[in-house]
């Protein structure tokens, strides 16, 4: 079977009639074009058109020169509902307590579970102020300080996502922010009761059921009633994202995601189902997701497409993964590990499993990954809900200059700087004489008066 080819149909025993062909793309790295289809493949511009951008300009400067009112207006036309104040878009606290307390109890035992794994794992980043002594007495060192009140912006469109509550807001709790806004689309003004379960377990202060550029804009400036953040963090659709870069500066943000992706490398011993679900749970997302197979065996590549073609008919989100397999995914043949390890590398993708045997040996090599999952047993699927590190990671290959949501993200950093007469003495001559080669006269000048003669 061709290397450079879908398959074209599969029939299995049993079957009364012959299966929808799966397109995706089949590549061999040995092929002379093969790097000019993976970039082809790996493209994604998630800069916005004019169009978009002029949007979300007229919304920005709707909600900052009529706040709560615009807020109002903005909120009734896209999400379809039919308020008169912005104080019947927020949820109160009592109402969050409620949502905990009437959810079926094994969804809140889940809830917990995660939550408390998560809080487990982010409670090793936490950063601690610190400071040495030098000879002369100079103390030196960085205070660490969590920011004063961030806002989370949860998707609420497509599906809804009681998790990345978690991992947005739990983070933010355990750097120690004092007060964490939450706004969540309610389209038709209808809310998944997870997502204020989750809201309510996350210790999340204040909830508004607002979406898209306007919840952006809200945070970023404020309005009589949402206060303004410093920080915004949290995945959103391509007017969310317009906005977001839009108000940076004025704020803080975690990054700029795009679609999610998935890059599987595979030895070929792993059962072909497994693989082929661990691509489907990325590629449920939405049409524009990405999922890629690696594998030296050109065999085992056909037969985790026949398992892609038996399992897909059964899932909920079938014409999602459909569409979004014969877009951006790929089955592609590699020339083994150093190969594969090149290819990881050049892709830096969102998640990374490792589903080969010893995988802990390739680690080392893994430069470019938001979140790598070691082993056969390792579903990535376990990394969005409840292993403990944030699902919130880089996407678009800025895995190779960007990090995971962390606490970090919720910690701001200041120099500390305590100097001895002595000290004083010694580094002013130093600054006063590099001032002067900067033609600073006052840097050195400020400094001099220091000095003991």
């Amino acid at each position: 079977m061709s290397d450079d080819k879908p398959l074209q149909s599969v029939k299995f025993p049993g079957a009364a009639t012959e299966i929808q062909s799966l397109q995706i793309a089949r590549l061999d790295s040995r092929s002379p074009d093969f790097n000019q289809r993976l970039d082809d493949l790996l493209a994604w511009d998630s800069v916005s058109d004019r169009r978009v951008e002029a949007a979300v300009g007229d919304i920005i400067a709707e909600v900052r020169s009529h706040g709560d009112e615009a807020i109002v207006a903005l909120t009734n036309r896209f999400d379809r509902r039919k308020v008169a104040t912005i104080a019947e878009l927020e949820i109160s606290a009592d109402q969050l307590a409620a949502a905990l307390d009437t959810i079926p109890t094994a969804d809140r035992e889940a809830l917990e579970a995660a939550a408390k794994r998560i809080r487990d794992y982010h409670g090793h980043q936490k950063q601690e102020s610190w400071q040495y002594r030098e000879a002369d007495g100079t103390v030196l060192g960085q205070k660490i300080s969590p920011l004063d009140r961030v806002g989370i912006y949860v998707p609420g469109g497509k599906a809804s996502y009681p998790s990345s509550v978690l991992m947005n807001a739990i983070p933010a709790v355990v750097a120690g922010v004092a007060e964490i806004i939450m706004v969540v689309p309610a389209p038709d003004g209808q809310i998944n009761p997870l997502v204020l379960a989750a809201a309510a377990i996350a210790g999340v202060h204040r909830v508004f059921t607002l979406g898209g550029a306007q919840a952006i804009a809200a945070l970023a400036y404020g309005t009589e009633s949402v206060p303004r953040v410093d920080k915004i963090v949290g995945p959103g659709n391509i007017y969310v994202a317009t906005a977001k870069r839009a108000v940076f500066g004025q704020v803080g943000l975690d990054m700029v995601a795009g679609p999610s992706e998935i890059l599987v490398f595979c030895d070929g011993k792993t059962d072909p189902d497994w693989i082929a679900m661990d691509l489907f749970s990325q590629a449920e997302h939405d049409e524009d997701a990405q999922s890629l197979l690696l594998c030296p065996d050109p065999v085992y590549l056909d037969r985790v497409l026949a398992s892609m073609e038996r399992l897909l008919p059964d899932m909920e989100r079938s014409a999602i993964i459909r569409q979004s397999l014969s877009r951006r995914g790929a089955l592609i043949r590699v020339q083994g590990m150093d190969d594969a390890v090149a290819l990881i590398n050049r892709i830096a993708p969102e998640h990374l499993e490792l589903s080969v045997s010893e995988p802990e040996t390739l680690l080392p090599a893994i430069r470019h990954a938001g979140a790598i999952f070691l082993g056969r047993h390792t579903a990535e699927a376990l990394g969005d809900y409840c292993a403990g590190p944030n699902h919130v990671l880089p996407t678009s290959a800025t895995a190779r200059f960007s990090s995971p949501l962390g606490v970090y993200d919720f910690q701001k950093r200041s120099s500390v700087i305590n100097c001895t007469p002595a000290a004083a003495d010694r580094l002013g001559r130093v600054a006063a004489r590099l001032a002067r080669g900067e033609s600073l006269s006052a840097h050195a000048r400020s400094a001099e008066y220091r000095l003991k003669d």
